[in-house]
């Protein structure tokens, strides 16, 4: 409030009646911790809920939301992060039907301990009908299960257009 009144050019003053009621917004549960908002500095809070278990409570909007519930990811929650590096390569396929596609991606998925994706259109300015067709994990394991995704396509004819990693 002291920083909205400065950026205003006027002088604070706590019993102003707007004031009195955005006091009410520092107003959290016994034993809870605050979210900091790198947005506008309106904090969210942590406390345990009534089952044991943490509640994390943000303003609603998403640019404030965010970065706070990313804060709570990175810090209470980051022994739950991945370890490892993870990745996605994938590659366009031509033309292709899913249904066709199935039994090469549910192999894939027996034999490497990745997930297959396949993203499918029918009107890409560029492409045409296609599907985005990949695998996505753990980045060694990712360039095997790709080698063997590509070695498959190739075995069924597929027509193949530009591969993509995103990292």
């Amino acid at each position: 409030m002291r920083d909205v009144a400065a950026e205003q050019g006027q002088v604070f003053d706590p019993q102003r009646a707007d004031n009195v009621h955005r006091y009410n917004m520092g107003v959290f549960p016994l034993g809870s911790t605050i979210i900091q908002n790198p947005y506008n500095k309106i904090p969210g809070f942590s406390c345990t809920g009534a089952g044991g278990g943490h509640v994390h409570f943000v303003p609603g909007f998403p640019v404030m939301a965010w970065p706070m519930i990313e804060w709570v990811l990175d810090h209470p929650y980051a022994h739950l992060h991945r370890q490892g590096s993870s990745m996605e390569r994938s590659v366009i396929v031509m033309g292709a039907m899913e249904a066709a596609l199935t039994p090469l991606m549910e192999q894939i998925e027996r034999e490497y301990p990745v997930k297959v994706f396949s993203l499918p259109s029918v009107d890409h300015p560029e492409f045409g009908r296609h599907i985005e067709l990949g695998v996505k994990g753990d980045s060694g394991a990712v360039a095997d299960a790709f080698a063997s995704l590509l070695a498959g396509l190739h075995q069924r004819g597929a027509e193949l257009g530009p591969e993509m990693v995103r990292n």
